[in-house]
């Protein structure tokens, strides 16, 4: 592997960027179950948007419902209509993240995560895994059991989406990436659901260092058991891709593999997410706009996609197109962030990137 060097306060950016990029991009379309991969491209065709270049156009009816229905905040997150980011908890969780390495260092507990989900987190913008977790710790249960009690949503994609700052401070230390990440998500989520988050921040930590994208996939993957479905899963993509399989035959294949898992379950969207970096092979576009027509759960995948390939590039070779209308802004619910420089946020991570060496 080839040294961070001294591109990391791009590199970064890059990361912060590219989240926020990917998670506005599949923001419209988030929910799996209607916005299919072929529903998602018959949009986009009938909007001639294909190939994808650019964030998703607005609909011809105005949103007026039916088959092409997007959810109701597509308004501040289409092409032509973007003025910041939009808020959502993935990048919520980012910011969160980065505010609990500032507050308790790289030493922080499972209890200290909870505790700042408690003071700094509405309960009403928590969903599924994490707002099992945030009802437990409500009643004073502490970890593990937050992560078992009363939660069936243990295996599903909401640790992964806590993860990538855990990366962007390690950079180039898979390993500890994913030490940090485990802490975090055994709050909520146990089995393949804290795999998911642990091998996401290998992977944003390895895209520092790794040659390629598929490199950096392999390092990822070092860091959980070989025999979990996760693992499994990421590597029959792996395999496909390198038959010559098209992505769109990749991910038929796989989606009938893992058929059941739901929507949300962190399996079946890592899958789409492998196949989006994969096929996306370092570009920047490409990447994120393949992984969002993935399907499933798009922002969160799209979110992830554009974080790795973010810090691939860096933020100075991300298109305008992606950048500009985020005009350095985000909004977040997190209590004391909202309205928060994109720039800033970088800048703070670098310095724990470096506080963390």
């Amino acid at each position: 592997m080839t040294p961070v060097g001294t591109d990391i306060d791009d590199r970064v950016l890059g990361g912060w960027l590219g989240r926020i990029a990917g998670n506005m991009l599949g923001k419209p379309v988030e929910e799996g179950d209607h916005w299919t991969r072929d529903r998602i491209d018959r949009y986009l065709r009938q909007a001639a948007a294909l190939p994808l270049t650019d964030y998703l156009p607005a609909p011809a009816d105005d949103g007026a419902g039916g088959e092409f229905e997007l959810r109701p905040e597509w308004r501040s997150c289409v092409r032509g209509r973007i003025h910041g980011s939009c808020r959502d908890d993935d990048v919520d969780y980012a910011i969160l993240g980065l505010d609990l390495l500032e507050t308790h260092g790289f030493s922080f507990s499972t209890e200290q995560v909870g505790d700042l989900w408690l003071a700094r987190l509405p309960y009403l913008q928590t969903f599924t895994a994490e707002r099992a977790a945030y009802r437990n710790l409500a009643r004073g249960l502490k970890p593990p059991v937050t992560a078992t009690y009363e939660n069936p949503y243990q295996e599903w994609i909401g640790a992964l989406i806590r993860a990538d700052v855990y990366g962007w401070t390690s950079p180039g230390l898979p390993g500890r990436a994913a030490s940090l990440a485990r802490r975090d998500a055994v709050l909520s989520h146990t089995g393949n659901g804290v795999y998911g988050a642990m091998w996401a921040a290998a992977l944003v930590s390895a895209a520092f260092t790794a040659p390629s994208v598929r490199d950096a996939l392999e390092t990822a993957l070092g860091v959980i058991p070989a025999s979990s479905r996760l693992s499994r899963t990421v590597r029959r993509v792996i395999a496909l891709q390198e038959t010559g399989m098209t992505w769109e035959d990749t991910l038929t294949t796989v989606s009938e593999e893992t058929s059941g898992m739901g929507w949300i379950h962190t399996v079946p969207n890592a899958a789409v997410l492998t196949a989006g970096l994969l096929y996306g092979d370092g570009d920047f576009t490409r990447t994120i706009t393949l992984t969002v027509r993935g399907g499933l759960d798009t922002d969160s995948n799209g979110a992830t996609a554009g974080s790795v390939a973010g810090v691939l590039c860096g933020a100075e070779a991300i298109p305008p197109q992606w950048k500009d209308p985020l005009e350095d802004t985000v909004r977040s619910a997190v209590f004391g962030f909202d309205g928060v420089r994109i720039t800033e946020l970088a800048s703070r991570t670098v310095a724990l990137a470096g506080a963390g060496a």
